[in-house]
């Protein structure tokens, strides 16, 4: 009887043990980490995603300043024969003028009327100042002050390229943004 007690002693004294061991260990830590090791992730994921967003927007900042300066470097703008409105492709462009004369209040521009040879020399005179005075009021419309614009009318009489041909008429009906004194 003494071996079977010991025995079973031995046995709950096992059996404790296991049950100690078991209560003392812990399977929640792993998933208590695992959240910590996620959200860190999710963190750096979201980083990522904000860093990329800012350099997209850079990437479009810098493109539209780009596009700014290409209209601003665009400076004359041409005419159908005997007409005073100025091509709708320009419009975009003239608008960033208008915008740029509004930041700039000390900018002033001169408006330069130009058409080709055809047609009287009045009339020319009266055609490249309803031309240059178009532009002026689109400018004025999207921002420009008045005061920053002066309008001159130089008709046929200054010819961007002297010839009879459709090409040089059609590059001599123009109005140039030059900058004024």
């Amino acid at each position: 009887m003494g071996t079977q007690m010991n025995n079973i002693l031995k046995t709950t004294a096992l059996a404790l043990s296991m049950f100690a061991l078991a209560a003392c260990s812990s399977t929640s830590e792993p998933e208590e980490t695992m959240p910590v090791a996620q959200e860190s992730a999710g963190e750096s994921a979201a980083a990522r995603a904000a860093r990329l967003e800012q350099e997209r927007l850079e990437r479009e900042r810098q493109e539209q300043q780009r596009r700014e300066q290409a209209a601003l470097n665009t400076t004359v703008f041409y005419f159908d024969f005997d007409v005073a409105e100025f091509q709708p492709s320009d419009r975009e462009t003239l608008i960033v003028h208008a915008r740029n004369l509004a930041a700039n209040p000390n900018r002033r521009v001169r408006l330069e009327g130009h058409a080709d040879e055809r047609g009287t020399r009045e009339y020319n005179l009266a055609l490249g100042e309803r031309r240059a005075n178009n532009i002026r009021d689109f400018l004025i419309v999207n921002g420009a002050s008045r005061n920053q614009l002066e309008t001159v009318s130089y008709g046929e009489e200054r010819p961007a390229v002297r010839g009879q041909t459709e090409d040089a008429y059609r590059q001599n009906r123009r109005v140039e943004i030059q900058p004024a004194g």
